[in-house]
């Protein structure tokens, strides 16, 4: 756990949030109030955490938030190349993988997505369940949510020989993962992420189904929009061969509806299973893609609270 404790000392991933400021305060929203919105009902009972992150992802990796109740966000997740491809390779940007995304609130506590990467061709799917939120006055001390996801990946990882079969079964990968967080102040958050990964088909004998990984995410704010970020996997036990543990370094500018964030990590994937696990590259050798996030929100229930507002955007 050294490498975990030198990580966060190291603090300091990217992902950046920028909305156009050309309306009025009142036909735009801040991404904040479209995140671990309060129930009006229940306002008065207890105060609530909010914001420990500014949007639903650290970098590769979930973070404690949900979207609001009825709210959309259309996610694009970019990586390019890695760095040591050098001046022939354009320092990794002849190269790139995209993910294409939209997650959904379906309400207070339970969020739902999917997605279609490049890498793998993989299509994936999850829910998150958020089962405790921490209060202000710490009777709960931390935010847990719960991530189980899975995902078909579209290219085969090993040629058959003749006469055989590879099964669609082959193809799929289950995670299984619980979200820890605590904000500690308005600068600074962390989360801790327990993580258990299997998949259906590994290419070696001697290669486990089962990935177990700690994964460790934190976030300190420079300023009223801007933050560093940074996240850690930590592989435990048997994994795969050549796999290395993911290390991600970003930055945050968040300035509303609109999410922008950049980048370094050595994962050519994007989602949990092929970030965890499936991880090879080495940030000593310069093997580290750059790449960034958009999201953008769309409100597509209206919430009661702006029943008669005069708000343009609902």
């Amino acid at each position: 756990m050294k490498t975990v404790c030198g990580f966060l000392l190291l603090l300091s991933p990217l992902a950046m949030q920028a909305q156009t400021d050309t309306t009025s305060a009142k036909e735009e929203q801040d991404l904040s109030a479209l995140l671990e919105k309060e129930d009006p009902e229940h306002s008065g009972q207890k105060q609530y955490t909010t914001a420990t992150f500014k949007t639903t992802r650290i970098a590769n990796g979930h973070s404690i938030e949900n979207v609001g109740k009825g709210i959309l966000d259309i996610r694009i997740n970019h990586r390019f190349g890695s760095l040591d491809g050098g001046f022939n390779e354009f320092f990794g940007l002849d190269n790139a993988v995209t993910r294409l995304g939209a997650d959904y609130g379906i309400n207070d506590w339970l969020m739902a997505g999917i997605g279609r990467s490049t890498y793998m061709k993989e299509a994936d799917g999850f829910l998150k369940v958020r089962l405790l939120r921490q209060t202000d006055d710490n009777k709960m001390p931390v935010s847990l949510s719960y991530l189980g996801a899975v995902s078909v990946q579209g290219v085969k990882q090993l040629e058959n020989p003749a006469g055989t079969t590879y099964p669609f079964s082959n193809r799929m990968g289950y995670v299984n993962q619980l979200l820890i967080a605590r904000k500690f102040s308005s600068e600074f958050s962390l989360q801790l992420m327990p993580t258990h990964v299997h998949n259906n088909f590994v290419l070696y004998a001697d290669e486990p189904n089962d990935i177990f990984a700690l994964g460790a995410g934190g976030r300190l704010k420079l300023s009223k929009r801007l933050a560093l970020t940074a996240e850690y996997y930590y592989q435990v036990g048997d994994r795969l061969r050549d796999s290395r543990n993911s290390f991600t370094l970003g930055l945050d500018i968040e300035t509303g509806g609109h999410v922008f964030q950049l980048m370094f990590s050595n994962s050519t994937g994007v989602s949990e299973r092929s970030v965890i696990g499936s991880t090879t590259e080495n940030w000593g050798k310069g093997q580290v893609h750059f790449g960034f996030n958009i999201s953008r929100v769309f409100t597509v229930v209206r919430p009661k609270e702006f029943k008669d507002s005069r708000n343009k955007i609902w």
